[in-house]
């Protein structure tokens, strides 16, 4: 059990009195100067991946002429390798001694490959599909990165601190979405979309100091041959707690990406919001996404890790439901509209640092890069298939039915979790070698 927020320690005269929870966790883990320094270059990386997600489109726009089929062309260039590398990115990495050196070799590959965008559109043989081709490149690279992370996260953080190292480590990616395409918009006004690039490639060098700065001992696989993609598949297949968190976020990622396919042709067509508007409205889910992540460590604490991930699996989908239910005055289905992005965001924080902490402590150490692989594969091949499904339903059925289908089908999710072990546990699950 964790007190309340607002809980403080008694402080000597003179001083300011810190919340208790700061005490605990904030300061243990920021004064460890190598996950000080692995923390500030996911920051920095996540900051790096808006700036370039806004860029490279505005550039495939405005310097490259591109349509509405080419910009899906791009969208998809970025995708795919989530869906085909992941699983044998995965499997390499486990059978890498230094998964630190290989996030390093990613990072320095992801800046070369952007800077060479706009060197290439200066030289003025930027195209198309030499922009498909290196936004593909980039994607394989962040694939490999991110699969890695999960091996060196384990290797720098004590399983005690696990959730409170994922609350600071999504933290920053709320961060992120909430100031890094406001960042990456000025950038592109002032200086232009090629020139706004290079703020992206030293967000990766940057990243790239800081993590080969960063000193841990990595524990290599048995024998340093990992053990292949198979394997992993059948662990989480095996593993009650795995297949659960699985299954719960493949159903709610179905059912949420038919809400995402149609959520915006909603709110401006059907309910009459204007684009800058529904701006301010999205942008409120960046603050609820900041206070998730500064609460679900206290949560985690007060009501155990596992009704923590249940939570999760409810206040991220329920929210949902204000959408279509927002009928009547405009003032009130604003409110409604800025009720469902605020504590979806703040539920989405929850699910996410809660089953990211119990997916890493229930994983083998050496399984954790090729499990992470298949659970991206998994999640990111689900995503176009609910947005293909929600537009067509959407198509036959209408939008507002469908977003009603949408974010019911979404709460489905929970009932993995409700029937497995993680319904009752109170702490991360214990390490297992096999």
């Amino acid at each position: 059990m964790t007190e309340p927020l607002v809980l403080a320690e008694p402080a000597p005269p003179g001083r300011p009195r810190v919340p208790r929870l700061l005490q605990q966790t904030v300061p243990r883990l920021l004064q460890q100067t190598a996950f000080r320094r692995y923390w500030s270059a996911q920051t920095v990386s996540l900051f790096g991946d808006q700036i370039t997600m806004l860029a490279v489109p505005l550039l495939a726009l405005l310097a490259v002429g591109a349509g509405p089929a080419e910009m899906g062309y791009l969208t998809a260039a970025a995708l795919l390798p989530n869906l085909f590398f992941s699983l044998p990115a995965g499997a390499w990495v486990d059978r890498q001694p230094r998964r630190r050196r290989v996030m390093i070799v990613t990072d320095l590959g992801r800046a070369g490959l952007l800077l060479a965008v706009p060197l290439l559109w200066w030289a003025d043989v930027l195209n198309l599909p030499l922009l498909c081709a290196m936004v593909f490149l980039i994607g394989i690279l962040s694939v490999y990165f991110e699969v890695a992370h999960s091996s060196l996260f384990a290797a720098l953080v004590q399983r005690p601190d696990y959730v409170d190292a994922n609350s600071l480590i999504n933290g920053s990616r709320a961060l992120s979405h909430l100031a890094g395409p406001s960042v990456g918009g000025v950038l592109v006004q002032v200086l232009t979309a090629p020139v706004a690039l290079f703020s992206g490639v030293l967000t990766y060098l940057t990243s790239a100091v800081f993590l080969a700065r960063t000193r841990v001992t990595e524990r290599p696989a048995p024998g340093g041959s990992g053990l292949g993609m198979a394997a992993g598949v059948r662990y989480v297949a095996r593993s009650a707690i795995l297949r659960a968190t699985l299954l719960g976020t493949t159903t709610l990622n179905l059912f949420n990406y038919m809400f995402a396919a149609l959520f915006v042709l909603y709110v401006t067509t059907e309910l009459g919001v204007s684009p800058g508007v529904l701006g301010v409205i999205i942008g409120a889910g960046a603050f609820g996404g900041l206070l998730g992540a500064a609460v679900t460590a206290a949560i985690s604490r007060r009501i155990g890790i596992g009704p923590a991930v249940l939570l999760g699996f409810v206040v991220f989908p329920a929210p949902l439901l204000l959408v279509p239910l927002a009928v009547g005055p405009q003032p009130l289905v604003l409110a409604l509209l800025f009720a469902a992005e605020f504590v979806s965001a703040l539920g989405v924080m929850i699910l996410d640092i809660a089953t990211g902490s119990v997916q890493i402590a229930a994983t083998p150490v050496a399984m954790l890069a090729v499990v992470a692989g298949f659970r991206r594969t998994v999640n990111y091949g689900i995503r176009p298939i609910g947005a293909l499904v929600g537009g067509t339903l959407g198509a036959a059925i209408g939008v507002r039915p469908t977003l009603w289908i949408a974010s019911l089908g979404a709460l489905l999710g929970v009932f993995w979790i409700v029937f497995s072990p993680l319904r009752a546990m109170r702490t991360l699950p214990e390490e297992t070698s096999r």
